[in-house]
């Protein structure tokens, strides 16, 4: 029992740590973003060329080598850990083959920078088309530092370091941070100095661009020391015969698959949204008293809208799904229906808790983000605002497919989740296809719509095969508390749409739209109000799943304990037993467990569904909930039972 609590505080120390990491993260990378759109402009030609050759490192990696490292390396590195001498033999050999292998993919692709731009971009000018270049001669070399992050990460994870690989993006988010306060202190912001291609230079590639490449390489280096710190002795080593990646690969096939289909849609659509930015270049060059292209949106503003709605996902639905995981993992190896349906019902409500409340709540402060995040140009903000306003409704259609694409994975369903992303790949091919012959104007609008229209399909598409394979969802309880969760956000809402009425957002002489600081003002003087609102309507409405969003943080605190929180929560959980038709016992206490919300890591290689091209540390986040392998067997070798480091098939061991 001392070992059970030893182990959880453990975990929930682990939990904790990466936790604020990853928000210290979040907030750091939100900073970089408006740091750029200050020094650059958010509606800049120069910004969507650079955001366009800066996102590719991580796009690539991901579409060539990213699936492969979640399917195929990381679960070996992860049951290697297992083994007597901590899998040092065995590590050393995958990162010496991960190395070579990213190392050569990036000296492939970046040689080819020319050709790579010419393909992920459409329409750009010599000029514009010379600048992306050299971006991606200075970006691409990312790529061999993502794919060793990567690694460093899972060796770590293997062995129980969860911390280093969490805080190393902070650094990372600094040092381009640094940079960019930098160039704005030497040449000023774009308000004051406008950037443009006729008067970019060398230095200035240097603090943006060079900054943002040293980050991602310090955030790489820092891995080495913990690493070392665990004493394996890794070195590099050959002979890669008998260790069953050949199998891993195979059984990760649907997988890799649906990481290819995934990113070579998003590619395509990335290709389209950097035609405004041309367009917008090229009526500047022929008539720049012209105020009309000003009004064209670019990729930039994409990007920036991608994150603001991606934020309540990334902290609220990301963390709730890798705990729930394991917990369906559990439930469906023991044929356990009930207890998948439990946890994906828990998950959904809960979850939605968040995310509703967003949805609307982005909505309608959509003014005032869109004026703060837009470096105070007005005619910038209107364009963020616009994007935001259309992407912010889908935001708890995009979590809850996350939700339910883990049950696919935890019944190592990989096959599934492709058909779905065959699905949306194909929507977006016909969508982006149609889109880039419209004005330019509305091309940024059009994409963002499609993206809704995914996500909604894409629960509608989940929600159809998983009652193939679980029965009912528990639909009309996820309903019902959706609709009550639904009208406290629609009151916030309508009271936070009326504040900023009434702070001049619908008038471009508003007080929202006069400065950053105006802006700045507005989000805290309304956003606060609607939080308090919302919640006081949810507790009218009797919505009790904010208690179980809440009560992990209120544990930690020492202010309350992971049990039922009402007789009335019991009530509803023997109800949901009977609904269920399994033993209400058996039931009602696996609904309790999971309210405990225990803080684990998944061992889920699902790639999240992606709409920004920002590099996302939580991608490699890894452990396993699976037994370890039993002395002196190596992963993918079972036909060798002697001591590591003598396999037949290893010719220099």
């Amino acid at each position: 029992m001392m070992a059970a609590k030893t182990g959880g505080a453990s975990e929930a120390r682990s939990s904790a740590i990466m936790a604020v990491g990853t928000l210290l993260s979040r907030v750091l990378g939100f900073l970089r973003q408006l740091m750029l759109v200050y020094a650059l402009g958010l509606g800049s030609t120069v910004t969507d060329t650079f955001v366009n050759a800066n996102n590719l490192p991580n796009l690539i990696f991901l579409l060539v080598a990213g699936g492969v490292f979640n399917t195929v390396l990381v679960p070996q590195i992860i049951k290697a850990s297992g083994a007597p001498d901590r899998g040092a033999d065995y590590i050393s050999r995958l990162l010496t083959l991960g190395v070579m292998v990213t190392f050569g993919l990036t000296a492939l692709v970046t040689i080819a920078a020319p050709v790579v731009m010419q393909l992920t971009t459409s329409g750009y000018s010599g000029n514009q088309l010379a600048l992306a270049t050299v971006f991606a001669y200075w970006c691409l070399p990312q790529i061999f530092f993502y794919g060793l992050y990567a690694l460093l990460t899972q060796v770590l994870n293997a062995h129980g370091a969860f911390g280093p690989a969490m805080w190393a993006p902070l650094v990372n988010n600094i040092v381009a941070i640094a940079g960019l306060g930098m160039f704005i202190w030497i040449f000023g912001t774009n308000n004051t100095h406008q950037h443009t291609l006729d008067n970019w230079g060398t230095p200035q590639t240097l603090l943006v661009a060079g900054a943002s490449t040293i980050g991602v390489v310090i955030q790489t280096a820092m891995l080495f020391v913990p690493v070392g710190r665990l004493g394996l002795g890794l070195r590099p080593k050959f002979g890669w015969r008998g260790v069953g990646l050949g199998a891993a690969a195979r059984i990760g096939a649907w997988t890799l698959a649906t990481t290819a289909v995934g990113q070579l849609t998003f590619l395509y659509l990335m290709r389209v949204a950097s035609m405004p930015g041309a367009v917008r270049e090229h009526l500047r060059e022929a008539n720049p008293d012209d105020p009309t292209w000003q009004f064209i949106p670019g990729n930039t503003v994409l990007e920036m809208a991608s994150q603001l709605y991606l934020l309540p996902h990334s902290i609220i639905a990301l963390s709730l799904a890798t705990v729930l995981f394991n917990r369906m993992t559990q439930a469906s190896q023991s044929g356990n229906r009930q207890g998948v349906r439990i946890a994906l019902s828990s998950g959904l409500r809960t979850m939605a808790v968040a995310t509703v409340f967003s949805a609307l709540a982005l909505f309608a402060l959509a003014a005032p983000l869109g004026m703060f995040f837009s470096g105070g140009r007005p005619s910038d903000g209107v364009m963020l605002a616009q994007t935001l306003s259309i992407l912010a409704l889908s935001t708890p259609f995009l979590s809850a497919n996350f939700m339910m694409s883990r049950v696919f994975y935890s019944y190592e369903d990989a096959k599934t989740p492709f058909k779905i992303q065959l699905w949306l790949g194909l929507l977006n091919v016909v969508g982006a296809t149609v889109i880039q012959f419209l004005p330019a104007r509305y091309i940024i609008f059009s994409i963002a719509i499609l993206y809704t229209v995914g996500n909604v399909l894409s629960v509608v598409l989940s929600g159809a095969y998983l009652r193939r394979l679980i029965g009912h969802l528990d639909g009309a309880t996820v309903a019902r508390s959706y609709i009550r969760m639904g009208y406290a956000a629609l009151g916030s809402a309508i009271a936070g749409g009326l504040a900023v009425w009434l702070m001049g957002g619908l008038s471009p002489s508003g007080f929202i739209w006069s400065s950053t600081l105006a802006a700045l003002v507005g989000i805290v003087v309304i956003g606060i109000p609607m939080l308090i609102v919302y919640l006081v309507l949810l507790r009218l409405f009797g919505v009790t799943e904010l208690r179980d969003l809440l009560r992990p943080i209120l544990s930690r605190l020492g202010r309350g304990e992971a049990a039922p929180s009402s007789a009335a929560e019991a009530t509803h959980d023997a109800g949901a037993a009977a609904t269920y038709g399994g033993e209400p016992t058996e039931v009602i206490e696996a609904a309790y467990a999971l309210r405990e919300i225990a803080p684990t890591i998944s061992d889920d290689t699902g790639i999240i569904p992606r709409i920004s091209g920002q590099f996302d540390p939580n991608l490699y986040r890894a452990r396993p909930a699976t037994p370890t392998p039993g002395p002196g067997t190596l992963p993918g070798r079972r036909t060798y039972q002697g001591p590591p480091g003598r396999n037949p098939h290893f010719r220099d061991a």
